[in-house]
């Protein structure tokens, strides 16, 4: 679809790869809705700010109220809580990722498909993740939270091909953003995430895998008991010795 005078809207854009979403949009002509739980925190006055907690259903539908020009809707905002499954506070990381991560991203689908319907079909963008493929006890919580976000976003390409939205699904390893501030490993800067978001949704692809990271994993999967997670056991196994 063409990007220049679109009029998009992205969560969590007040920072880190939201704000270079928003900003790469706003480079390609785009109109941006810049959402966030505090509206006031969007630096950028080329961005229209928008009150929006994903967690809550009545903000969504004020959001939606407001900006029903929206022709791209970018599903970005997230929380990680670095929780394995068998920790101290397990299942209240776990919920709270899902209410975020998941049910976040599918209230937004809900609201924002019959807009994007009126206005020519338009684009569905959810920022995933590697762990969306592959499981590690370091974010076990948070990577159940982001495969669950990946199988709904093929649920909803398949249910809104009909109406024209493009449905992209957005994969990256380690981000250098505040999420990953303590992550010493190599990270895809967000500018370039952004920027093959926006390349995607111009070109009509489907899928983004922003770095080696995610298109090794993504490749390996057929195969990922003997090739991915051996690897992982002893780095788990390391972890655990060191403690």
């Amino acid at each position: 679809m063409r990007i220049e005078g679109a009029v998009a809207l992205v969560t969590g854009a007040n920072r880190g790869l939201g704000a270079a979403i928003a900003e790469a949009l706003l480079a390609s002509g785009a109109t941006v809705y810049g959402a966030a739980r505090d509206p006031g925190s969007i630096a950028d006055d080329r961005i229209i700010p928008v009150r929006l907690d994903v967690t809550d259903g009545d903000q969504i539908a004020e959001a939606a109220r407001r900006s029903r020009d929206v022709s791209i809707v970018v599903n970005n905002a997230g929380i990680l809580r670095s929780s394995t499954s068998m920790g101290e506070g397990a299942i209240e990381a776990a919920r709270a990722e899902m209410e975020t991560n998941f049910f976040g991203s599918l209230r937004m689908a809900r609201a924002f498909a019959p807009i994007l319907r009126e206005n020519g079909g338009g684009a569905l963008v959810n920022v995933l993740s590697v762990l969306s493929f592959v499981s590690m006890p370091q974010g076990a919580t948070y990577g159940a939270s982001k495969s669950a976000a990946w199988s709904l976003t093929n649920a909803l390409r398949i249910e809104l091909r009909q109406q024209g939205t493009l449905v992209v699904a957005v994969h990256a390893g380690f981000i250098d953003t505040d999420m990953a501030a303590g992550v010493s490993g190599d990270k895809v800067s967000p500018e370039s995430v952004a920027e093959q978001i926006v390349t995607a949704v111009a070109s009509g692809a489907e899928e983004v895998l922003a770095d080696a990271t995610s298109q090794m994993v993504k490749a390996s999967l057929s195969d990922d008991l003997t090739t991915l997670y051996p690897g992982l056991q002893e780095q788990w196994d390391a972890e655990l010795a060191s403690r």
